[in-house]
């Protein structure tokens, strides 16, 4: 990364790392290399997970809200502290997020009766609510039973597809995916999540992390593309939203190395399920699980949400993947612009190395892919 780039703001930016991106000076980012050059700590020898919340923490620094003490704290891994972090988007499921948007206007409605401006009182983050939990089938083996079904369902549901319309329309910065088009962890993985984005903080234009909330526990589904974000409850849902951060306890943090390659009719749900069965044992409960070693490299995106998603099975906070090539391929391959995200994360170094070995793990763990078998029941065997 280059270190030559121009100065761009003064305020809150207490280990003087605020830069524009190379290549890209119509945005600014903040450098953890120049944090680290800077009194920040060894940021480079945290998981990589952490450095995302590091990047969530440099960029927010307000000397309130977020402080050097935070910064620092992370930096050193200290896990018996707490840190503030603000999720750039919020991912609703219709059962669960539904009651978000009905608080979110109500408190809207009653500032307005207040007197007080709305803006005050809308949402400071991007949500995105997918209707995915309300299919009923109705017709069955008819070339035209999706369609019948779907169109039932508008019907059957029309009250509640017009208040989410109706919301989109109030609440800025929320995108409402109407039923039959997918569900919510397979939207977020393949058009919702942008991985590196443009995002307005302090009124500037800063490149930054994707993160997120999501309403349902199985939101881990996104780690597969490097992306920090895991479920909440609807309350912590609707700070978020609100633009409030979420207080977390720095978590440990489990290093997994992954060897070898998945044996022929060896499927990524074997793989997720002698992992649960490891971790149980192991106890990752309220920790993060982070996958390295030559062995992520044989798995594709779709392998690596598969095991994602099961981080809730053994109570861990996530089962995180670091961002690496394949993850710039799937952006391409999924009609995601993919330039912007390799410039930003070459720029944080963040381009994953396979056996990381100056990461300070709180724990680690390894797993040979090759020592895997077939389940005895599964998509491929469902005796």
């Amino acid at each position: 990364m280059s270190a030559t780039a121009g100065r761009v703001g003064e305020s809150n930016d207490s280990f003087d790392c605020v830069r524009s991106l190379p290549g890209h000076p119509d945005t600014v980012f903040a450098s953890l290399e120049l944090a680290e050059r800077h009194g920040a700590g060894d940021l480079h020898r945290l998981p990589y997970a952490l450095r995302i919340l590091a990047e969530n923490l440099l960029r927010h620094e307000d000397g309130q809200t977020v402080t050097t003490a935070h910064i620092k704290a992370l930096t050193a891994h200290d896990t018996s502290a707490s840190i503030p972090f603000h999720p750039e988007r919020i991912l609703l499921q219709d059962a669960s997020g539904l009651p978000v948007l009905a608080d979110l206007v109500a408190i809207r409605e009653r500032a307005i009766a207040e007197g007080v401006a709305p803006e005050v009182a809308s949402p400071a983050r991007r949500m995105g609510l997918v209707v995915d939990h309300a299919v009923e089938v109705d017709v069955a083996g008819r070339g035209n039973a999706a369609a019948q079904n779907l169109d039932r369902e508008y019907d059957r549901h029309a009250r509640r597809f017009r208040f989410l319309r109706w919301c989109e329309t109030q609440l800025s910065g929320l995108r409402v995916v109407p039923p039959g088009v997918g569900i919510c962890h397979q939207l977020n993985l393949e058009v919702l999540a942008d991985v590196v984005g443009v995002r307005k903080t302090g009124g500037r234009r800063f490149v930054a992390f994707d993160t997120m909330i999501g309403t349902d526990s199985h939101s881990t589904m996104i780690n597969a593309l490097g992306v920090v974000g895991w479920g909440v409850g609807g309350i912590e849902a609707t700070a978020a939203a609100l633009g409030q951060p979420l207080a977390i306890r720095i978590p440990e943090v489990v290093g997994v190395r992954l060897t070898g390659r998945m044996a022929p009719g060896v499927l990524a749900t074997d793989v997720a399920l002698r992992l649960a069965e490891m971790l149980r044992a192991h106890g990752v409960v309220e920790k993060i699980v982070e996958f390295h070693g030559d062995g992520v490299a044989a798995l594709s995106v779709a392998d690596r949400a598969t095991i994602a998603n099961m981080a809730p099975e053994y109570g861990a906070t996530m089962a995180y993947f670091p961002p690496d090539e394949r993850v710039l391929d799937y952006l391409r391959a999924t009609g995601r612009p993919a330039s912007l995200a390799e410039d930003y994360l070459r720029a944080q170094n963040m381009i994953t190395v396979r056996d990381p070995a100056e990461v300070r793990y709180t724990e680690r763990s390894e797993l040979d892919l090759s020592t895997i078998r077939r389940t005895m029941a599964g998509p491929a065997r469902p005796h």
